[in-house]
């Protein structure tokens, strides 16, 4: 009888580590950020033509990875902070590649962008 009461509360954590491991999975990180933009880099110092496909294909995977709220923000925040220490990116190229990538950001591409909003 002992045994079975001891196994309950070990099956009972068990149970929430199973249910709640999916939501701590699921927060971006600014590792993934970096990973997802990285190629677009040469392109927004320059401007110039379109983004790489490697480019577009990050930025599709980065909007796809931010659905909620706090991960976007999380994202917003990596980029700002990517955003101020990459010496010569151009404003109007950085704001231009999720459109030129065919990707619709609910929010501007902005190092001025608000991301507690």
């Amino acid at each position: 009888m002992a045994r079975s009461i001891t196994v309950v509360p070990v099956v009972v954590v068990f149970a929430v580590l199973l249910i709640a491991s999916p939501h701590v999975a699921d927060a971006i990180t600014c590792g993934q950020v970096t990973s997802s933009i990285s190629q677009c880099l040469s392109y927004a110092k320059t401007g110039t033509g379109m983004p790489p496909s490697g480019c577009c294909s990050g930025v599709k995977s980065l909007n796809s990875l931010a659905k909620t709220s706090a991960d976007r923000q999380t994202a917003c925040k990596c980029l700002k902070t990517i955003a101020g220490s990459v010496r010569g990116l151009k404003p109007a190229a950085i704001s231009g590649i999720p459109g030129k990538c065919g990707v619709r950001v609910p929010f501007p591409i902005s190092t001025s962008t608000d991301c507690s909003k």
